[in-house]
């Protein structure tokens, strides 16, 4: 920690509890993996560094304790000088599959805008914490119009009309708004997204809940906002190549996000509004503060560059440069 930094608490490193969800596909992985006290019963999603109104992650130290970040982007816009838009834009989470997720897709903004009361669309990525062996990935479709995805569907063509892959620790993917997908069982996954819960299900393997009933679908608006011309990957394999401990994964309009590994001392400049951090594995410091697997924190704008220090892997997200 440098000595302005030091002197200026209230532009300190925000460290945020996790909110966890229930889902009929989660499991007990969080606990067991990062040592959460997580709710009993299936739990799926930590909403990790979330400002959104089903899951507003709450400050744990510091001179905002016991804050929500949606009021620190209400009410401390410094912290976030220049980041643009009226709600705390990106959502990270850590998804537990211990069974298949839907069929999936998400809408862009344009469409969820209009036809979700002004949400923002996803645009998401992951980046495999671990995957069981044999374990696969839903990336991308092989249909390529509304009317030959819809034929597929009511036969129940699923293995002809779905690309599925393997997958492994460590592997990536991007999601665009109009990709088919579906995390499948055996796999922890971290997601960096926009700050939006808009699913449209295609399939959900006729499941029934506690509750005796099945999880609505959404057929129409999904064929609405599938990308037929989009390709599809044969597989998640990080290519980029990594320079002085940092891996550059994707940059698009919504998100930057780069895999940093920390061995000994690191010194990572922050030109931006701001950086969401998570630790993905290992201990070590950050700004002086301790950190270890499982924690998530927020470095603000202006806070200068950050000093990290021990033997850990993070995936750093943040506004892309050009915003």
């Amino acid at each position: 920690m440098t000595e302005l930094q030091a002197s200026n608490p209230t532009n300190d490193l925000i460290f945020l509890d996790p909110v966890f969800h229930n889902k009929i596909w989660g499991g007990r992985r969080l606990e067991k993996e990062f040592g959460y006290a997580i709710p009993d019963g299936a739990v799926g999603e930590c909403w990790a560094i979330s400002a959104h109104p089903a899951g507003d992650c709450v400050v744990r130290e510091g001179a905002y304790k016991g804050k929500h970040l949606s009021e620190l982007w209400e009410h401390e816009p410094q912290l976030f000088e220049g980041a643009p838009g009226d709600r705390f834009p990106l959502l990270i989470k850590i998804i537990d599959a211990d069974g298949d997720l839907s069929i999936q897709v998400h809408p862009d903004d344009a469409y969820a805008k209009e036809h979700e009361n002004g949400s923002l669309g996803k645009s998401e990525c992951w980046y495999v914490l671990a995957a069981e062996e044999g374990a696969t990935i839903v990336v991308g479709q092989k249909a390529r119009s509304r009317e030959e995805f819809e034929a597929s569907v009511n036969k129940g063509a699923w293995s002809e009309l779905l690309n599925e892959i393997p997958i492994h620790a460590g592997d990536f993917f991007q999601i665009n708004p109009g990709t088919v997908h579906a995390i499948k069982a055996g796999t922890l996954i971290l997601e960096t997204q926009q700050s939006s819960d808009i699913t449209y299900r295609v399939y959900d393997y006729d499941r029934v809940q506690d509750d005796g009933t099945k999880r609505e679908l959404h057929l129409e608006k999904s064929l609405d906002v599938i990308d037929y011309d989009a390709s599809a990957p044969s597989s998640g394999e990080v290519t980029q190549e990594e320079k002085d401990g940092v891996t550059h994964l994707v940059e698009n309009e919504c998100y930057a996000v780069d895999r940093v590994v920390v061995n000994g001392a690191l010194r990572r400049n922050e030109p931006w509004p701001f950086e969401c951090v998570s630790v993905i594995s290992g201990s070590g410091s950050a700004a002086g503060h301790p950190v270890r697997k499982g924690d998530h924190f927020i470095v603000p704008a202006h806070f200068g560059p950050l000093d990290l220090d021990g033997d850990m892997t993070i995936i750093c997200s943040h506004l892309p440069v050009s915003m």
